[in-house]
C-alpha cells in the first residue's frame, strides 16, 4: 500500500465485523509498533492484545461508565448547543461523532482484539503514542481497522486491576485500540483544510499558502 494512502485513509472505523484477526496480522501490527521512535531510546513500552471474552467482559463496563462521564462533563458544552441548535453543521457533525463512539462502548465486547499501551514514567504519551501510530498504519495496510480511545484513564485504577497491571512500577496505561475488519468503506476523513490550523514563526500568522482539498485522493 502507498503510504500516503494509509495516512489519509487511516481514520477511526468504530463499526467493524467480529471476525478474529489472524496471528499473522497481529504480529505485523505489533513488530511494526515497536520500530517507532522512543524517547532516548529507552523503549519503555509494554503492549498487550486482548482477545479474551472474560477480559473483555471486565473492561466492557468500566469503558462505558467512563464514556458516559466523558459525555456529562467534557463534551457537555457541546451536548448541549447540539440539542439547542441540531440543524446546525457543528451538532450535525458532534451527533454523528457521539453516536459512533457510543457504538464502540455499547459493542466493546464485541471487538475481536483490543490492544493497550502502556509506558513507564511517562504520562506525557510521547514516548507511546508514536508506536500506537504505527500500529494502526499496520493494521490499515492489512485491511483492518482501528480506533484509539484513552477514556479508560477516568478509571485507570480499575482498567489495571482487570489486566493485572502490578502496581508501584509506574506504568501508566496510554490508550485502548480497538481493531476488526469493517463493515463500511475505507475513505479520506474530513476535517478543516491546513490553513486554518497552521501558523508559520509565530502564533496566529498564516502559513503562507491554503490547501482546499486533500493533496491524497483515490
Amino acid at each position: 500500500m502507498d503510504v500516503f494512502e494509509a495516512l489519509y485513509t487511516t481514520r477511526a472505523m468504530r463499526r467493524v465485523k467480529p471476525d478474529p484477526i489472524p496471528e499473522a496480522i497481529q504480529q505485523e501490527i505489533l513488530d511494526a509498533a515497536i520500530r517507532a521512535p522512543s524517547g532516548g531510546n529507552q523503549q519503555n513500552w509494554r503492549f498487550m492484545l486482548v482477545d479474551d471474552p472474560a477480559v473483555k467482559a471486565g473492561l466492557g463496563p468500566i469503558y462505558r461508565e467512563c464514556l458516559g462521564a466523558l459525555w456529562t462533563t467534557f463534551y457537555k458544552p457541546r451536548a448541549d448547543a447540539a440539542a439547542a441548535d441540531p440543524e446546525h453543521p457543528d451538532s450535525v457533525a458532534f451527533v454523528t461523532m457521539r453516536r459512533s463512539a457510543q457504538y464502540l462502548a455499547d459493542n466493546f465486547e464485541t471487538y475481536p482484539l483490543l490492544l493497550l499501551g502502556f509506558s513507564q514514567h511517562d504520562s506525557s504519551g510521547g514516548s507511546i503514542y508514536p508506536a500506537i501510530w504505527s500500529a494502526q498504519l499496520a493494521a490499515r495496510a492489512e485491511g483492518v481497522g482501528s480506533a484509539l480511545t484513552s477514556v479508560m484513564l477516568f478509571q485507570a485504577d480499575a482498567a489495571l486491576a482487570v489486566l493485572g497491571v502490578p502496581t508501584g512500577e509506574g506504568w501508566n496505561m496510554a490508550c485502548c485500540v480497538t481493531f476488526g475488519y469493517p463493515t463500511g468503506k475505507w475513505g479520506v476523513a474530513s476535517r478543516r483544510p491546513v490553513h486554518e490550523v497552521s501558523y508559520r514563526n509565530q502564533w496566529g500568522t498564516p502559513v503562507g499558502w491554503e490547501i482546499d482539498q486533500p493533496l491524497w485522493g483515490p
